[in-house]
């Protein structure tokens, strides 16, 4: 039964009846239905600061009522919060009201395991397109006062690896609060993942736990993938892309004193036969994306030129980025995750103790800026590598770019001397004009500079531009 599990997913303090897994996945998508459903009687307008913090409630007995449909499920209330404000989200990512419950309700949601250490729930919807998961209190409170923000953000860039969340809800029934977000889906399941890791740039005690590691598809960390991967490799236009958008996701969250985040990554290796698929069968991801920036190759600042796909894998790439790992082929599916942990005063004393035992810089409990910045280094030194072009061909770019250089240094030394050669050529023709009264008597010798001593031994180098000029003179009248 679902009661087992529950505890510290959202749940008030006092828990009476618990619904069971069945039920509640009834109920999220009997409640998301009914309350989407009616906000397309709404018009449409700008968002408003109060619009933040508006909470919308219904209650659906299961006899059903003048305005609710009959159910057989618990009776349960669902709460929907900020609705205007989440309406924008969806239509901002090109997500319209049909298609959203079309996801959500018309298949049975998928429950998936939890990878990591806290105790929420994950369900898929049928087409693979949002996770539904299950938060606890603090977080969605969080999440509240993070709206305003996060919607600044979202009109700034759309195109972020941030969690891209569609809809705050919570269901109370028989006593017990639970509250659900939607979000995007990081990982397809129509492609088999062969890695995958939870990095957060810390190494203390960052290695996937035994029990993780015999799981089918287990989830690794920052020292499983120094071991397994040490790099993925990038052209430089994509590296540069991813890079720029982490930077800027990352300097979002240290702006809202967020902390503790990961990156979720995904590893497909397009070399391998058993590129093993999910049978997701009617996937709408198949036919057609229909999300808008939600996969990681739309998620970066890319121009569309960075990263050639290979001829073979166009069709079945599903927005994948493409890398390689020694003589792999990859593609890389990513996005970062837990973001609703802020920088409060448990996590302050969670870190100092930490640092009394081990080394502070190591922890994953951190200082919103600090933990940005190490984060940001691990990935982009670790994580993620730039290819280095061919040393042959930069040295001959280098090589050839001399050549002009030289030519244009002595073209201008050249026009240089031809000027000074034109001075000297004038100076000396004006001492000849000085000697026309001596013709008749002496023979003149005309230099080119009379105040040079013949000892000069630059008069004789080329940059002198010496000139002798021979004058001929009449003794016949004598």
């Amino acid at each position: 039964p679902f009661l087992k599990n529950l505890s510290g997913i959202g749940c008030s303090s006092t828990c009476y009846v618990s619904p069971t897994a069945e039920a509640l996945r009834g109920a999220i998508q009997l409640g998301i239905g009914y309350t989407v459903g009616n906000m397309t009687s709404k018009p449409d307008r700008d968002v408003l600061m109060q619009d933040f913090y508006v909470v919308e409630s219904a209650f659906l007995p299961s006899e059903g009522s003048n305005l609710t449909p009959a159910h057989h499920y618990p009776d349960f209330r669902f709460k929907n919060y900020a609705p205007l404000a989440f309406r924008y989200f969806r239509e901002l990512f090109g997500i319209k009201p049909d298609d959203y419950l079309y996801s959500i309700c018309k298949e049975p949601l998928i429950e998936l395991s939890n990878p990591g250490a806290s105790s929420s729930w994950f369900y898929l919807t049928s087409d693979d397109e949002f996770i539904i998961k299950t938060v606890q209190n603090k977080e969605a409170e969080f999440l509240q006062k993070l709206l305003p923000g996060y919607y600044m953000n979202l009109n700034q860039n759309p195109r972020t690896l941030l969690p891209k969340f569609y809809g705050l809800y919570c269901i109370q029934c028989g006593g017990v609060n639970i509250r659900l977000v939607v979000m995007n889906n990081i990982l397809p399941r129509s492609l088999k993942m062969h890695y995958k890791y939870d990095l957060k740039g810390s190494t203390y005690k960052r290695r996937a736990s035994r029990k993780e590691c015999v799981k089918p598809s287990p989830t690794f960390k920052d020292l499983d993938f120094q071991e397994i991967h040490e790099g993925l490799y990038f052209d430089a236009d994509t590296y540069s892309a991813l890079m720029k958008t982490l930077q800027r996701d990352c300097r979002v969250l240290e702006s809202f004193k967020i902390m503790d985040y990961s990156l979720l990554l995904g590893i497909h290796v397009l070399d391998r036969k058993l590129r093993g698929r999910g049978g997701i069968g009617d996937s709408k991801r198949q036919g057609g994306q229909k999300v808008l920036y939600s996969t990681a190759r739309e998620s970066i600042q890319g121009d569309g030129k960075a990263g050639e796909l290979p001829p073979d894998a166009d069709d079945d790439t599903l927005g994948g980025i493409p890398a390689k790992h020694k003589d792999e082929k990859l593609l890389i599916f990513l996005g970062i995750i837990d973001i609703l942990q802020s920088y409060r005063f448990i996590k302050k004393v969670e870190h100092s103790w930490k640092a009394l035992v081990h080394d502070g810089d190591t922890v994953s409990v951190h200082r919103p800026n600090f933990y940005a910045d190490r984060f940001l280094k691990f990935m982009g030194t670790t994580v993620f590598k730039k290819i280095q072009p061919l040393r042959g061909a930069s040295s001959r770019r280098k090589k050839n770019s001399i050549q002009p250089c030289r030519s244009a240094s002595q073209e201008v030394l050249s026009t240089l001397n031809e000027e000074s050669q034109e001075e000297r050529r004038a100076q000396s023709l004006e001492n000849l004009d000085d000697t026309d009264d001596y013709r008749t008597s002496s023979s003149t010798l005309a230099l080119e500079d009379s105040t040079l001593p013949a000892s000069n031994s630059q008069a004789s180098t080329p940059e002198s531009g010496l000139d002798i000029y021979l004058v001929s003179i009449d003794f016949g009248s004598h």
